[in-house]
């Protein structure tokens, strides 16, 4: 059986830790196949308003020197999440990806993460196929709408890293609203992508925010307040 090269790695979500964990390893073991890495999440930190004065998550990686995970550990899980991981599985293969995916499951929430190469194809355009996935996922997964799980998608922490951008994004626009006293309209977006911004914007005194246009071309627009 081959060494194994172990690192820890933190982040602001589950996701992203895992995702630096996996370049930390690539460093280590140059033949890594990241779709065999084995995850032990030590802890899922606790976000704060805007990222500032978070607990950072924290998870373990671990692969052989060979590039290979060790022996495959058991995995306990709910019906649900065995549900959510056999369509991923599923859509995966259909689009060509090769990945592992990890699943977290906390109260009514269920997130799954895929990690491995070519991911692209998994996220899309601006996330628009892993949020079609994410669609998919919830209305097959989720349960009866009076006890639905919540279900989320991610791909190696591209949900932290597009949330931050959307959240840098809005508050430009409002500085920019402010600036010139008109408004912004922003690029069209999906229902959860203009959540974040009209959610990140709501505390702010100086615009409001209302989305404008039909869907797929529906967008947020941030107007300075009266």
């Amino acid at each position: 059986m081959s060494a194994e090269r172990t690192v820890e790695a933190t982040g602001e979500t589950v996701g992203e830790a895992k995702w630096r964990a996996l370049r930390e390893l690539e460093l280590l073991v140059p033949t890594l196949d990241k779709a065999a890495v084995r995850f032990q999440v030590l802890s899922e930190g606790e976000r704060g308003l805007l990222g500032v004065g978070y607990t950072p998550a924290r998870v373990v990686a671990t692969a052989g020197t060979d590039g290979q995970a060790g022996p495959p550990e058991e995995i306990d899980e709910s019906d649900e999440a065995r549900r959510l991981r056999d369509l991923l599985e599923h859509v995966a293969a259909a689009v060509g990806v090769r990945c592992r995916i990890e699943i977290t499951e906390s109260g009514a929430t269920l997130e799954a993460t895929c990690f491995g190469d070519e991911l692209g194809l998994l996220i899309g355009r601006h996330g628009q196929t892993i949020d079609a996935i994410q669609t998919l996922a919830s209305a097959i997964v989720g349960g009866p709408s009076e006890e639905r799980r919540t279900v989320v998608v991610d791909a190696a922490g591209y949900r932290g890293r597009r949330r931050r951008t959307l959240e840098s994004l809005a508050l430009r626009s409002a500085e920019e609203a402010v600036r010139t006293g008109a408004r912004v309209e922003l690029e069209p977006m999906s229902a959860a992508e203009r959540k974040i911004v009209h959610t990140t914007l709501q505390e702010h005194e100086g615009v409001t925010t209302a989305s404008d246009g039909d869907e797929p071309n529906r967008r947020v627009v941030v107007e300075p307040a009266q």
